[in-house]
């Protein structure tokens, strides 16, 4: 039943009165975690979903579906050191977005004990792709696919040579980060990213997730079953995370 929250309700005989500066302005919305919250689920898991574009440093137009890294960091931090989250699952479907911002929650999920599963569903593309790999296992479905190119920056910049050595130390730290966490040599992907044949506007490639997996991007092809599969098989073979864990067992 709907209620129209516009209208105060009438103040009943008896109750104090309440001053116009004790209502809120707005509604206040809380964002807690999603857990899996099945009662018959073998493992409690957290569900992570990274969508549209990743925003860092500056605030996006209203109309971008966005994932903000200032929200996906404490939530990080939060499942690591909750002893109730078995795991993590992080579903991608990302055009990219802020490079350091994109960087920066993959090192923080691929410095957890707690264990990873990442599964790619529509596009994994740009600073998607270090996200995809930064998960202990990583799962690709049939119909993604994952867009590989160059560090690229937009809007105001200094011309001087400085700026375009920090573009190419940002580069490889990403490349260092992909070739750590994946099976993809190095040689591969930078081929990959400096293709000009296969872009319109730009240098790079676009891989199905067939070819993600066989150049060994991606762990393996799969659906939600399998990564979930795979996410309990992580679950059950990992060692205590907690000192006090391995005592009582």
């Amino acid at each position: 039943m709907h209620k129209d929250l516009g209208e105060p309700r009438p103040q009943e005989a008896g109750e104090p009165e309440q001053l116009a500066d004790d209502l809120p302005d707005e509604p206040e919305i809380v964002e807690k975690p999603v857990t899996s919250g099945a009662q018959d689920a073998k493992h409690l898991i957290h569900c992570l979903t990274v969508i549209g574009q990743i925003e860092g440093h500056y605030v996006l137009s209203a109309q971008n579906k966005t994932t903000k890294y200032e929200h996906i960091i404490p939530a990080l931090v939060a499942i690591e050191q909750d002893r109730s989250v078995e795991g993590l699952l992080i579903i991608l479907n990302t055009v990219g977005g802020d490079v350091e911002a994109g960087l920066a929650i993959a090192e923080l999920i691929a410095g957890m004990q707690t264990p990873t599963v990442s599964l790619v569903v529509g596009g994994g593309h740009s600073i998607g792709v270090p996200l995809a790999c930064s998960a202990k296992r990583s799962f690709i479905v049939p119909s993604a696919s994952m867009t590989i190119h160059p560090v690229r920056m937009n809007g105001m910049m200094l011309g001087v040579p400085q700026s375009l050595h920090y573009i190419d130390r940002m580069q490889d730290r990403i490349i260092a980060f992909v070739t750590k966490n994946s099976r993809m040599p190095e040689d591969t992907l930078r081929g990959l990213m400096m293709n000009p044949h296969e872009l319109a506007t730009d240098v790079g490639s676009v891989l199905s997730g067939e070819q993600a997996v066989e150049l060994g991007l991606i762990d393996q092809m799969g659906g939600l079953s399998d990564a979930l599969e795979a996410l309990y098989t992580l679950i059950e073979k990992a060692p205590p995370r907690y000192p006090d864990e391995e005592s009582e067992n």
